[in-house]
């Protein structure tokens, strides 16, 4: 197959697929929950896919048109394209690429995409000078299903952090989903058994911004199927089950220059961090009420952000401790110092928590925002007085409190786009407002008898 109006890169990919006998393409885009969602096209369609793009109906995608506009085109990002490791043993494989979403009545990017949304963050660092890098870490539980293949909370093991066989039973699941993530093209750094049991992470190495942000959809989607080929249900909600550790995302962020230098790193100072990186710090902490409204955006999410569970609420930042929201990790070599943000989880859209998180940053450089000292105490133990005494806020309680934050924060909002950010305030209000008139379990067994 071969074209003159191809690039190298999509000529590429049409050798690959003739080469890998595949069959269907998977395009992917994700709604502005986070929601990966596809257009399946038989794989002789890659061609038109890469020089006309591929249409569908954008009313039924959650916050994208209205249904008098609902006409959208799907254009590949040819970078993305990867065989789908599950059905390589098959007669024909399957494969994906990540796209991006334009306005079929302008022929520019729709705004509405949340992966347009992460590229105007970078159009704005680009201006700044500076390209962003980010490493997440999301952890994820491993659940039994019963016997009609229904996701239960029943963990399949009873490991702890760093266990081994045999407390940690889904070694093997850990395997497999490790294979499936290098086929795909991750570079896998690390694996282990998190502190809950049937809690799991695996790290994978850091990468420009939109990159990792396609990956962590990628991601998502490699651990739920092959999970499920063991007949476990993996899941990404940030606490299934109560009073023990939730699942976390903790994000890793830097910015590099022009010329490949780490804008983040300066030796003269005490924590190794430049001027740039204390502002930028400065900034995730000034906006860290509104940004936990994408960072943390299910009613879930505030079950894990309470004192007790190593999950951080409170606003401050340590290069000791993990009691604080951003840490400062140590760094072996210049081009490794970074940023930790600790409190997002991994049922955030990926897209819209890191620009929220990128502006943030930018918006504290810009401003020349000054950082606070550090915390090196374990915040946990502060009392409401010595916690006031340090200046030290702590973040919403709740969703209804986090989008109120975010109404009330023009970076943050303004970060989302004109059509994202009151579509996702949207969904929001009326997903605390669903939360608030439900009558829960807990409930019923406390007060049902007793009254």
């Amino acid at each position: 197959m071969t074209s003159g109006n191809l690039t190298d890169t999509e000529q590429a990919v049409l050798d690959e697929i003739e080469e890998q006998d595949v069959d269907f393409l998977r395009l992917q885009f994700t709604d502005i929950l986070g929601t990966v969602k596809n257009v399946s096209v038989p794989a002789r369609q890659a061609e038109k896919a890469f020089t006309e793009g591929i249409y569908f109906d954008g009313s039924s995608i959650e916050g994208f048109v209205r249904i008098q506009e609902s006409d959208m085109r799907l254009k590949p990002d040819p970078d993305t394209f990867a065989v789908l490791p599950w059905r390589q043993k098959e007669e024909s494989a399957a494969a994906r690429m990540i796209c991006d979403v334009y306005d079929t009545s302008t022929g520019e990017p729709f705004e509405g995409d949340p992966r347009r949304v992460l590229k105007n963050a970078l159009d704005r660092a680009d201006e700044m000078g500076y390209t962003v890098n980010a490493a997440p870490e999301p952890e994820f539980f491993l659940f039994e299903e019963d016997e009609d293949g229904r996701a239960t909370t029943k963990t399949n093991d009873a490991g702890g952090y760093f266990d081994l066989a045999p407390k940690d039973l889904a070694s093997d699941v850990r395997r497999d989903i490790i294979y499936g993530l290098e086929e795909m093209g991750f570079e896998v750094e690390a694996s282990h058994h998190e502190v809950a049991e049937g809690q799991h992470e695996i790290n994978f190495t850091y990468d420009d911004a939109l990159t990792t942000a396609d990956n962590v959809g990628t991601f998502r989607t490699v651990v739920r199927a092959i999970a499920a080929q063991h007949d476990l249900h993996a899941t990404f909600m940030p606490k299934p089950i109560p009073r023990i550790n939730g699942s976390g995302m903790h994000t890793h962020l830097s910015l590099f220059t022009e010329d490949g230098e780490n804008a983040f790193h300066d030796e003269d100072d005490e924590f190794d961090l430049s001027d740039e990186a204390h502002s930028f710090l400065a900034g995730i902490l000034e906006h860290a009420p509104a940004i936990t409204a994408i960072s943390n955006p299910t009613v879930n999410s505030y079950k894990r952000l309470v004192p007790g569970y190593e999950a951080p609420v409170y606003v401050a930042w340590s290069d000791r401790n993990r009691s604080a929201l951003i840490r400062k990790p140590a760094a072996r070599t210049p081009s490794a110092s970074r940023v930790e943000a600790r409190f997002p989880d991994p049922s955030c859209n990926p897209y819209l928590a890191f620009a929220a998180l990128i502006h943030a940053g930018l918006d504290g450089i810009e401003n020349d925002l000054d950082c606070p000292d550090p915390v090196r105490e374990n915040i946990y133990e502060f009392d409401e007085e010595k916690r006031e005494e340090y200046g030290i806020d702590t973040l919403p309680s709740n969703l209804g409190e986090a989008v109120e934050a975010l109404e009330e924060d023009e970076v943050i909002y303004d970060a989302l786009g004109d059509h994202v950010a009151p579509k996702f305030v949207e969904a929001k209000e009326q997903e605390f407002e669903d939360y608030l008139v439900d009558v829960s379990d807990w409930e019923l067994d406390r007060y049902l008898e007793t009254f």
